[in-house]
């Protein structure tokens, strides 16, 4: 690609940009109610945060949701067809883990607007962004376990980052959601507004950043996620591959049928 290459040069399908001087802001759009990860998102997730990095017309990333979420997590239409052809869930491994490397690997700063929900993977890509401003309705969290699956997206790899092993551990393992103002007390996030003050709580860490010099904010980001890229060398093989196996195990399916029939699993140990 030249250095003309902007965003609009490619086509997405469950991203919309929008300009504003040199901030650009990604919003995740879909179909799906509360903007659940289907196969093309998925694809796009894995590139996305690349051709934002080469976007030649921005400075600032602003990353959002379009809707009532950020992105709620998996779609479950998707899961059933992973659950029924385990290659398919086979064959996503090495973008799942472009997500994460990709995102570690921006320079340019990047601000989560937190919309609405974020759970799953959608948990995963907030928290890998550099700052986090939510709206206080909004809730977080790593339910993989609720359906079957190892938290091997992302979420073992961010939250014990910061918030520590204890309690990240605790989360991981239950599933437990938490509130916009649970997240900030933690520390898992840097703030949660009334939503009237999401965007000028927003435009403010902009403005700071748009206040000194790009330089030194890139490479300032780039340095501190150093000892983050190298974890997700060390760790993102082993938990996609433990994802993986998780997926053919009956309880998976059992959990993933529950959910959607919206009553208690009848969970065996398989």
């Amino acid at each position: 690609m030249s250095e003309a290459f902007t965003i609009e040069d490619v086509s997405y399908s469950r991203f919309v940009f929008e300009r504003d001087g040199r901030v650009l802001t990604a919003a995740i759009s879909s179909d799906h109610p509360v903007n659940g990860v289907d196969g093309p998102m998925h694809d796009e997730l894995a590139r996305v945060f690349t051709d934002l990095q080469r976007d030649s017309e921005s400075d600032i990333i602003i990353l959002t949701g379009k809707g009532r979420a950020f992105c709620a997590g998996g779609d479950f239409d998707w899961f059933e067809e992973q659950i029924a052809d385990p290659a398919k869930f086979r064959s996503i491994a090495w973008d799942a883990k472009r997500i994460v490397s990709s995102l570690l690997e921006m320079e340019k700063p990047i601000l989560c607007r937190l919309n609405g929900a974020a759970a799953g993977l959608g948990a995963t890509i907030a928290l890998l962004c550099d700052m986090i401003v939510a709206d206080e309705r909004a809730v977080i969290g790593d339910p993989h376990v609720k359906v079957g699956l190892v938290a091997g997206d992302g979420g073992a790899l961010i939250w014990p980052q910061l918030i520590g092993y204890a309690k990240a551990k605790e989360l991981l393992m239950t599933g437990d959601l938490l509130t916009a103002k649970q997240a900030q007390d933690l520390g898992l996030i840097n703030y949660a507004v009334p939503t009237d003050e999401l965007d000028s709580k927003v435009q403010e860490l902009v403005t700071k950043l748009q206040g000194n010099p790009r330089w030194a904010v890139r490479w300032t980001k780039t340095v501190t996620n150093i000892p983050l890229r190298a974890l997700a060398a060390q760790m993102m093989d082993a938990a996609v591959g433990w994802e993986s196996v998780s997926n053919f195990h009956a309880d998976r399916k059992e959990a993933v049928a529950a959910f959607r029939e919206k009553r208690p699993p009848k969970l065996t140990g398989e």
